[in-house]
């Protein structure tokens, strides 16, 4: 279960931020987490508890956003949602993506601490 060593990775982060704020503890951490990005949220969730036991994040919650997909459209010129995870091309003209626009996110983007 790799979800593990990602929540670690979060704690660590957060960890490190809140003393160099001097913050006496944390209370959540948001993180934004894209479907591509080969992490299966509940696992992740609860693999954050277990590595928060012991540290400054004791106690906090896990706020996760998730991003959707968005694949770069080569004839529309704009990122674009896709027909879905399996069928990458451009919803609006059919057209095969050129790539991943949006989507393999996995990134704190804010912290609430005490």
């Amino acid at each position: 279960m790799h979800e593990l060593s990602i929540a670690l990775s979060i704690v660590e982060g957060a960890e490190e931020e809140a003393a160099r704020c001097g913050a006496a503890g944390v209370r959540s951490v948001y993180l934004r987490l894209g479907l591509l990005a080969g992490v299966v949220k509940e696992a992740l969730l609860f693999a954050y508890e277990q590595a928060c036991e012991g540290t400054l994040l004791e106690g906090s919650q896990l706020v996760i956003e998730d991003v959707p997909v968005l694949v770069q459209c080569p004839v529309c010129h704009e990122p674009r949602s896709p027909h879905s995870l399996w069928r990458l091309e451009c919803a609006t003209c059919d057209t095969p993506a050129a790539g991943i626009a949006q989507g393999r996110d996995l990134q704190i983007f804010a912290m609430e601490v005490v």
